[in-house]
């Protein structure tokens, strides 16, 4: 329930091998998942993420896939969901949809890596036992300022997987790394 979502105005769902497809990166989870869904979808508009559901909206692409605090806003748009892509991954791979990380370099030293493991573990604890302090912040960064949006949008990214990947977690990022080397999506590595 956390993933990318691909929207569309109301009406006739769109071709999607001929429909111009805004997404929020050409080299992120979310157009991977796209092309993993739809590999007909060839005319894919990259732009930023926060310009897709008004380019939708205004008829600028016949569809969109939405990240972030508009999975949570796009109805105010006039728009609807065509696809959770992030339901459909976990309905194809009964695992969870790996988005957003934060990597360290295997040649980094192993003191280095787990120092920035650890900063990071004590910047997720502080910051769930002290919620509203760090409201300022996220309002500073963020595209909605609605305080129910920002919670529910937290609530999804920063969970358990944030603080231990586990098993299971990486299983889901092999898993996709697979499915895109196998598509061509990305480079197959050694």
């Amino acid at each position: 329930g956390c993933g990318p979502l691909l929207v569309i105005r109301p009406g006739r769902p769109p071709d999607l091998g001929r429909s111009s497809v805004a997404i929020p990166g050409a080299y992120t989870t979310a157009a991977m998942l796209l092309r993993l869904y739809a590999p007909q979808a060839r005319q894919l508009m990259v732009m930023p993420f926060d310009r897709i559901m008004g380019a939708v909206a205004r008829g600028e692409a016949d569809c969109g896939v939405i990240i972030h605090e508009s999975r949570f806003t796009y109805q105010e748009h006039g728009l609807v969901c065509l696809r959770d892509l992030g339901q459909w991954w976990e309905e194809e791979t009964s695992l969870p949809i790996p988005l957003g990380c934060i990597a360290a370099r295997r040649s980094l030293p192993d003191n280095v890596r787990q120092e920035i493991e650890g900063a990071v573990r004590q910047s997720l604890l502080w910051a769930r036992a002290n919620p509203q302090a760090c409201m300022a912040y996220i309002r500073a960064h963020a595209q909605e300022m609605n305080g129910t949006v920002l919670q529910r949008h937290i609530g999804l990214y920063v969970n358990e997987y944030s603080l231990n990947i586990g098993g299971e977690g990486r299983a889901a990022i092999s898993e996709l790394l697979r499915r895109g080397r196998a598509a061509g999506i990305i480079p197959a590595t050694d």
